[in-house]
């Protein structure tokens, strides 16, 4: 596998996680990469956020759900001899663009390689935001039912609060899902109480940032959004400082 810093691209894509956008969130890897390539691929949302510094790079974009389209573009254009980057906002390979492109490179040149550049996810960065949530065993689930049935959700959500992990929701809500936490909190109350620790946070890393901790019982009927990353405490969790916290176990062990 060829290393992004020393090696010339143009025969490699470079799925890059740009963690919540901001240059100081990014790794050097991915600023590297980013400022070798020619074409940047990406939702039109994320090469907003990165500013200034790469317009005078190509950009390449597609509406949502036009996924495959916008990995098929950086087929093509790492086919003409061009320096490709796809960019996905966190992790490429945490709900990103990674697992799509290795299963469309197939279709393409065994002469190109796919090398993922990662990135800060949202329940990393979050838990940064709101103190130390997932100081020990978590799991994170996504509440979109745009690929994942319904019934595959409820059955994950269900054994996260039976296996009481620490539980971070991506895509707790939007406009056609505004009732999506508030049914997943009803899902995992059967082994979760209602004083248990929770949080939070909205616009992680960028402009809007908000961070609200509450009661597992309060968050029920909190109105969250699609840039908002849920943080559900285990049975230990607390709030100390009004920060959330989950004790990894040191103490007790003294």
């Amino acid at each position: 596998m060829k290393n992004s810093l020393n090696n010339d691209i143009k025969n490699t894509i470079y799925i890059v996680g740009m963690g919540p956008g901001e240059e100081k969130q990014m790794t050097k890897e991915a600023l590297v990469v980013l400022q070798e390539a020619e074409v940047i691929v990406g939702y039109k949302v994320y090469l907003d956020l990165l500013g200034e510094k790469f317009q005078e790079k190509e950009f390449l974009s597609t509406p949502m759900k036009q996924e495959v389209r916008r990995c098929e573009m950086c087929f093509e254009e790492a086919e003409k001899g061009k320096k490709v980057a796809m960019i996905c906002s966190g992790d490429a390979g945490v709900y990103g663009m990674a697992s799509l492109m290795y299963e469309l490179s197939v279709n393409y040149s065994k002469n190109i390689e796919l090398y993922v550049v990662p990135g800060i996810t949202a329940a990393v960065s979050g838990a940064a935001d709101l103190g130390a949530p997932v100081n020990h065993d978590f799991c994170v689930i996504s509440l979109s039912d745009l690929l994942t049935p319904k019934e595959v959700i409820r059955k994950r959500l269900k054994a996260a609060a039976y296996g009481d992990f620490v539980t971070v929701l991506y895509n707790p809500s939007s406009k056609k899902r505004k009732d999506y936490l508030k049914k997943a909190c009803e899902i995992m109350g059967e082994y979760v109480e209602g004083t248990r620790a929770c949080g939070y946070v909205r616009n992680i890393g960028r402009e809007g940032n908000s961070i609200t901790t509450c009661t597992f019982e309060e968050l029920k009927d909190h109105q969250v959004d699609m840039f908002t990353t849920v943080f559900i405490g285990n049975s230990t969790t607390k709030i100390i400082n009004g920060k959330l916290v989950t004790p990894r176990g040191y103490k007790t062990n003294e």
